[in-house]
């Protein structure tokens, strides 16, 4: 492993898009695929603490820090390649925005809902990321993956993904997507892109992207969604030190300036038990929530 790909103490407040979080004992950062499984099977035969890093943009980190190592995707799992046939390859650590809009640019049709998600493709799949009624498994093909259990590298069927709402094999198992194959059609250039730009208008005329946020704090709840029963429960412009649920959308906690990640636990958790007393329903996070 290159030294110069090893940090130490590197604040993950400055790699997640809360802007909250205290840093990682150790930061990798493998400049090609090939470290990054190095870096992977060491940490793993060694017993250490890890966790795999895209974009940040759904993941919270605990004050304290992570006590291990956080690998980032962003340098090692890259590339993207399109075939006549709309078969698309990219890496796990491409921003999925960039992967969409070479799909427009190139005049292929399927991944428009998805252009404003602002994750890497290995933390949309992780997380089957979706937006205005399409999930990344919509168009995915197959995940070419990494499994720590035997030391392979599997292709995965979008069915063999496990995919379901807000969750997918990857969540279950230590299997890594290194990269994916979406399936896509032939369109014009135009359309889609005036598409996407009209998915782009929406998202920032309804949801607070001027402020830092992890996304939609909560999971949709069956038959409803977190953002209205938040809203109807008196919490929107509810506020935890530098947290606050949005004035904009309720369905999301923005950092006001200085928050920490403990003003947004005790924020979502205000949030949880006042929707809960009203209505009667559990609302789950949905970032994923790591470190100490």
């Amino acid at each position: 492993m290159n030294e110069k790909s090893i940090k130490s103490k590197v604040l993950l407040s400055e790699r997640t898009s809360m802007r909250v979080g205290g840093p990682a004992d150790e930061f990798f950062e493998p400049a090609n695929e090939a470290e990054f499984l190095v870096c992977l099977r060491e940490q793993y035969g060694a017993h250490n603490p890890y966790f795999v890093l895209g974009n940040g943009t759904n993941v919270l980190v605990r004050d304290g820090g992570f006590p291990g190592a956080v690998i980032s995707t962003l340098k090692a799992l890259v590339g993207i390649e399109i075939g006549d046939d709309g078969r698309l390859v990219c890496g796990a650590g491409e921003p999925l925005s960039r992967v969409c809009r070479y799909a427009a640019e190139c005049g292929f049709s399927g991944l428009e809902e998805l252009s404003g998600i602002p994750g890497s493709v290995g933390g949309a799949i992780y997380m089957n990321a979706g937006a205005y009624g399409r999930e990344i498994c919509d168009a995915l093909i197959s995940a070419r993956a990494y499994d720590l259990n035997d030391g392979n590298i599997i292709s995965l069927t979008n069915r063999d993904c496990g995919f379901g709402y807000r969750i997918s094999v990857f969540r279950t198992k230590p299997v890594y997507v290194l990269s994916a194959e979406f399936g896509l059609a032939r369109g014009d250039r135009g359309r889609i892109e005036a598409e996407m730009a009209e998915y782009t208008r929406k998202r920032n005329e309804k949801q607070p992207v001027e402020l830092p946020s992890a996304g939609s704090f909560f999971k949709r709840p069956e038959g409803d969604y977190a953002g209205r029963l938040i809203e109807a429960a008196g919490m929107k412009g509810e506020r935890a030190g530098g947290a606050q649920v949005s004035e904009k959308h309720a369905g999301f906690i923005v950092n006001t300036g200085g928050a920490t990640a403990a003003d947004v636990l005790e924020l979502a958790a205000k949030v949880k038990a006042g929707v809960y007393e009203k209505f009667n329903v559990v609302l789950e996070e949905e970032p994923v929530i790591i470190g100490v």
